[in-house]
């Protein structure tokens, strides 16, 4: 956690990007590299009946780590999107609940 997803974006970019980016997301906020995932979602998205090419989506879903650190691992992830070619990047988080996230059996 956190778990990082991506939608858009072609695979080899963000192959290319994910150590640098995590490398720096790392730091921002503090906990092991291990603990990160990076999700790259094949997506088809389609508008009249065709398919087109978007805007890539980043989703992150984590613990509430505060406005400040949020707003610094979103300009992180452009930053790193933005050298893989891709103008416009939309990043949106999602806050998981301490209480409602179980690893195995156990909640946080």
């Amino acid at each position: 956690m956190p778990q990082v997803i991506i939608k858009g974006m072609d695979h080899e970019k963000i192959n290319t990007i994910s150590k640098p980016l995590i490398d720096e997301l790392q730091q921002i906020i503090g906990c092991p590299r291990d603990y990160f995932t990076i999700e790259a979602v094949n997506s088809v998205f389609i508008m009249d009946g065709e398919p087109v090419a978007i805007t890539p989506f980043v989703q992150v879903n984590w613990f509430d780590r505060g406005q400040q650190v949020q707003d610094q691992v979103a300009a992180a992830i452009y930053r790193h999107v933005a050298t893989a070619g891709y103008r416009n990047v939309e990043t949106f988080f999602v806050t998981l609940q301490a209480s409602s996230y179980y690893e195995n059996e156990k909640h946080y």
